[in-house]
């Protein structure tokens, strides 16, 4: 990162002059609490004989301050705190170690800046005042408040740094550490004593095994950068802190004000990838899985914004859906393997996360949170991010039935605001897929924010089942082909016209109703007019289909007017394509693009119309065999009841 001319340099120097600070912190200090309560039991330090220590820490050089054979109400021992994290292994584990070394760094980079905010606002000069007892009392009111902002700078300075530091370390786990209390103003000392008691507190009870821990200093992290920051903002004189800029050269770290630093960071997937051969049948929702992937790779790391979304067709949301065992979890596979394989390419940060149901909790309030830190995650315009939601049926309920969890409720309302909100920005740099069986049991307004529609329906021709066969037998067998030449159906070019050609007339019973009736009395759907009435009885079938249909329906024509596969060339060298700059690759994408035709829009009408009919007959007929089930238990109750009268 370069450093711009309103950029001052935090020195190195004095950043590490601020070490021994740092680790006398923590070491141990004593601290009473004054607006948290207490939640766990401050760490027990037995003493021990010269030179023999539990586990390798940090040992303080300032007098006062080694560890004490007894503990104090409020004591905090964080290095201790830290080291019990994992049980009793008596061994400092690397994630340990680097978690303690990032809070040393985060507090001496927190402490030089508060110098740096004193020595610009005169703070530096009245704390020699006051010392050598010269303040003029007409300015102690000044001096408490430049204390004030000093601390308030130091204190988002530590979050800030420590949530930048600790960020490759991070893992999919999250915690939920509740609000931030213990946060003082009177001076910066303070203010870092009382930080490092409540993170005390937090790892002490949320903290179990190396993942949790970074998950509980990072969400501790970001929830003091928010509490700080809303303190701040009708605070006096904190202008000094806020309007400017410095850098860390060392860490790469920009220092802004309130303005949270960003470092990217991956996920690391642990699923069994797979490549686009090894997906058979699923001709539409393959290929658009994989114009997706490469489409993610267009993004613009510099302009934050994907040349596809300028240009039009990039797919925000999509949902998969087809019966049991069709492929949608291989379908993720091998687009979260073709997204990651071309980051490792270009050099990007690649974020993958599911939500699934494990995640809805029975606290109130919680899955909600839970929801909106998987949203944020992938929303993360740092990396390039999938996230997934897979039987989202399960997971978010439809508004209004008394089946679904409270839970279920707020996961429904997170996502609706998340994918077509007032506050949705689409940049570009990821996509959410989601995945159901039974798409009939989504919420209809939530489903319908879904852009683009993959019908996942697994093999469906006799050569589809021939190759999935032998794909799934593997090598070891020495059974003949026979007359079939072997994945030549899955060839896309040819399987997706095909596809694509067949939804020239709708495949549902109900919309060949409509089609059928528009077509006799309009005529061929060749004008704008007669395509806005088709989809105007169309709507008169199914009330469902409102405004927001029409908005899918075009984005998909849109993907539809930029089909054209960007070459392999420009995933496996950067420099034809994926590093060039922002412009440059919109002009490169609209010199590709074709014109939009009539026969796109219709089959598009029909892709989209064709799978709300189907949802709709699927919810009818699951309310229909319900309804009988119920009537003839009914019947059934009645009988045996009558019976047992007689006898």
């Amino acid at each position: 990162m370069s450093q711009t001319s309103d950029q001052m340099e935090l020195r190195e120097d004095d950043i590490r002059a601020h070490y021994g600070a740092a680790e006398a912190l923590l070491t141990g200090f004593d601290h009473a609490p004054r607006l948290a309560s207490a939640r766990v039991a401050a760490v027990d330090a037995p003493e021990r004989s010269p030179g023999i220590g539990r586990r390798p820490r940090f040992r303080s050089t300032t007098p006062g301050l080694v560890t004490r054979s007894t503990v104090r109400p409020g004591s905090v021992r964080l290095i201790d705190r830290i080291a019990e994290s994992d049980g009793e292994d008596a061994l400092t584990s690397p994630v340990q170690a680097t978690v303690t070394r990032s809070l040393r760094r985060a507090l001496s980079i927190a402490l030089a800046l508060g110098d740096a905010v004193a020595g610009i606002t005169g703070l530096a000069e009245l704390k020699k005042e006051n010392l050598e007892g010269r303040l003029p009392p007409a300015r102690a009111a000044e001096f408490s408040e430049l204390l004030a902002a000093e601390a308030l700078s130091v204190l988002y300075t530590f979050g800030n740094a420590l949530a930048f530091l600790l960020a490759p370390s991070a893992t999919q786990a999250t915690v939920e550490i509740g609000g931030v209390d213990e946060v003082l103003t009177d001076n910066a000392p303070l203010a870092l004593q009382g930080a490092l008691w409540e993170l005390d507190q937090d790892i002490g009870a949320l903290a179990e095994g190396d993942a949790r821990l970074v998950a509980v200093v990072l969400a501790y992290a970001e929830a003091l950068m928010e509490k700080v920051a809303a303190r701040a903002k009708d605070a006096p004189r904190i202008g000094a802190f806020a309007t400017s800029t410095w850098r860390v050269e060392a860490d790469d770290l920009p220092i802004a004000g309130f303005t949270p630093a960003r470092k990217a960071r991956s996920s690391t997937l642990t699923m069994q990838f797979k490549k686009p051969e090894e997906v058979v049948g699923n001709h539409i929702a393959k290929y658009q899985a994989m114009k997706l992937a490469k489409m993610l790779m267009a993004y613009d790391f510099e302009r934050r914004l994907n040349p596809f979304v300028e240009a039009g067709g990039f797919i925000f949301t999509f949902m998969g859906d087809g019966a049991p065992g069709t492929g949608k979890t291989t379908l993720i596979q091998m687009m979260a393997g073709l997204i990651q394989g071309y980051c490792e390419v270009a050099g990007y940060p690649f974020r993958y996360q599911n939500f699934s149901i494990d995640q809805i909790d029975s606290y109130q309030g919680k899955s909600a949170q839970n929801a909106k830190a998987f949203i944020t995650n992938v929303l993360d315009p740092t990396v390039i991010g999938f996230g997934t939601i897979d039987d989202i049926d399960q997971i978010a309920g439809k508004r209004g039935d008394r089946q679904s969890s409270a839970g279920q409720q707020e996961v429904t309302a997170v996502f609706m605001e998340a994918f077509a909100g007032a506050n949705t920005v689409v940049r570009g740099n990821c996509t959410y897929g989601m995945f159901s069986n039974y798409p009939e049991n989504v919420d209809d307004a939530l489903r319908q924010r879904a852009g683009a529609r993959f019908l996942v329906d697994g093999p469906q021709t006799r050569e589809d089942y021939i190759d999935i066969l032998a794909l799934l037998l593997g090598k070891n067998h020495e059974i003949p082909l026979g007359n079939h030449k072997l994945y030549a159906a899955q060839e896309l070019k040819r399987a997706v016209a095909d596809s694509f050609e067949k939804h020239g007339r709708p495949q549902e019973d109900g919309l060949r109703k409509v089609w059928e009736r528009t077509e006799k009395d309009l005529g061929k759907l060749d004008t704008l007019a007669k395509l806005g009435a088709y989809l105007k009885r169309i709507q008169e079938a199914d009330p469902r289909f409102t405004g927001r249909a029409i908005k899918n329906i075009t984005d998909a024509v849109k993907v539809r007017a930029m089909d054209f596969e960007l070459p392999d060339d420009w995933m496996e060298d950067p420099t034809e394509f994926l590093h060039k700059p922002y412009e440059q690759k919109l002009a490169m994408l609209k010199a590709m693009a074709q014109p939009i035709t009539v026969e796109m829009v219709i089959q598009e009408i029909n892709r989209y119309a064709d799978s709300e009919f189907r949802y709709a007959d699927k919810s009818d007929e699951v309310a229909i065999s319900n309804a009988v089930r119920e009537m003839e238990r009914m019947d059934e109750a009645r009988r045996r009841y009558a019976a047992k009268l007689k006898g």
